[in-house]
C-alpha cells in the first residue's frame, strides 16, 4: 500500500495495467476509420466488390477506443484508490497499545523514573482513543490495568506504581513480552503496540525471541531508554548502558527506540491513524473507503459504447 495525492493504493501493482491499456488506446487511434480485422477475413478483391456496393462501411476506430478507455478505468479501479473512514477509532480492540514499565531496583531508584512515568503517560495519550493495558515487571511480569480508554485511572494506576510494586527481584523484559503477547491475543488485537520502557537491563535471547514474535503477529515493539542509578562503587570513566541492546530489540520488534527525555519518534508512530496500522489486510475495509467500485461503475461506460450499432 502506498500514498499518492492523498488517497491510499491498496493494491499499487495494478499500476502496471496502466501501460497495457495506453498501448491498446494507441493502437485504436492508428486504426480509426479503417475496416478492422475485415481485411484478413475477406479476401480482398471479394471486400473491394463489397465496398463499392456498400455493403461495406469503413468504421471510426470508435469500439477499440471505448475499449480502452474501459480497460483503464479498470486498472484504474483495480489499483484501490481509497480514503481512510472517518470512523476507524471505535474499532478500539483491533490496536491496543501496551506499556510495559521496569520497576527493577536499577529503574526505581534512578532519578528519571518519575520522569518514565510521565513518559509513559504522554505515550499513551498520542495513542489517541486507542486503548492501553500496563505491565509492571521485574524479575516477573504482572498485569497491572486491562486494556482501558480511562486516561484518568491510567495516570493513577501509573503513579502508584514503585520499586515495591513487583515483589520479584531482577529485570526480566522476556516475561513482560510474553505477557504482552498473551494480552493482545486473547484480546483479538489486529495490530498493537508494545512499548518497553526499562534500562535495558535482562533483555537476552528470550527477549529478541517474543519480539519477533510479536512482530509475526502483526504487532510493534518499541523502546524508551531509561538512564539507571549508578552504582556508588563504580570505577571511573564512561559506564556501559543497556541502550544498543533496547534499539537491536526495537529493530526486531519492527518498532522505534529513544530515550524517556525524546518521545517523537515514538509518538510519532503511535499517532498514526488507525488505517495506516492496519495497512491492507482482513481488516482493510474496516479502515479504508475503496472507491475502486465507482471507477468500475465509470467503465461500463465507454464499455456499453460497444454495443451500440456502428461501434
Amino acid at each position: 500500500m502506498i500514498e499518492v495525492f492523498g488517497l491510499a493504493l491498496l493494491r499499487p501493482w495494478w499500476i502496471l495495467g496502466l501501460p497495457v491499456a495506453a498501448l491498446a488506446m494507441l493502437a485504436a487511434v492508428r486504426r480509426a476509420g479503417g475496416v478492422g480485422d475485415w481485411r484478413r477475413a475477406v479476401d480482398p478483391h471479394l471486400l473491394e466488390a463489397l465496398t463499392r456496393r456498400g455493403a461495406v462501411v469503413a468504421g471510426k476506430g470508435g469500439g477499440a477506443a471505448f475499449a480502452a478507455a474501459g480497460s483503464a478505468l479498470i486498472a484504474l479501479a483495480l489499483l484501490g484508490p481509497a480514503v481512510e473512514r472517518s470512523q476507524t477509532s471505535s474499532f478500539r480492540n483491533l490496536d491496543t497499545i501496551i506499556i510495559a514499565l521496569d520497576l527493577s531496583r536499577s529503574v526505581a531508584d534512578s532519578p528519571q523514573f518519575r520522569d518514565a512515568k510521565i513518559a509513559a503517560l504522554e505515550a499513551a495519550e498520542a495513542g489517541g482513543s486507542r486503548q492501553v493495558a500496563v505491565i509492571a515487571f521485574a524479575g516477573d511480569a504482572y498485569l497491572v490495568s486491562p486494556p482501558t480508554a480511562d486516561r484518568k485511572g491510567l495516570e493513577t494506576t501509573l503513579f502508584s506504581l514503585d520499586g515495591g510494586a513487583v515483589p520479584d527481584l531482577g529485570s526480566a523484559p522476556t516475561r513482560a513480552l510474553a505477557l504482552a503477547r498473551k494480552t493482545l491475543a486473547d484480546a483479538e488485537v489486529v495490530s498493537g503496540d508494545v512499548i518497553l520502557i526499562t534500562d535495558g537491563g535482562g533483555i537476552d535471547e528470550g527477549a529478541r525471541n517474543e519480539a519477533r514474535a510479536l512482530a509475526d503477529d502483526g504487532h510493534a515493539v518499541h523502546a524508551l531508554y531509561v538512564a539507571p542509578k549508578a552504582p556508588s562503587a563504580a570505577p571511573p570513566g564512561p559506564k556501559p548502558t543497556g541502550r544498543p541492546e533496547l534499539d537491536a530489540l526495537a529493530s526486531i520488534g519492527g518498532g522505534t527506540a529513544s530515550d524517556i527525555e525524546h518521545l517523537a519518534p515514538v509518538e510519532d508512530r503511535l499517532a498514526r491513524g488507525a488505517a495506516q496500522r492496519l495497512g491492507p489486510g482482513a481488516y482493510a475495509s474496516l479502515a479504508w473507503y475503496d472507491l475502486g467500485r465507482w471507477l468500475l461503475f465509470a467503465a461500463a461506460l465507454p464499455l456499453l459504447m460497444l454495443f451500440r450499432r456502428g461501434a
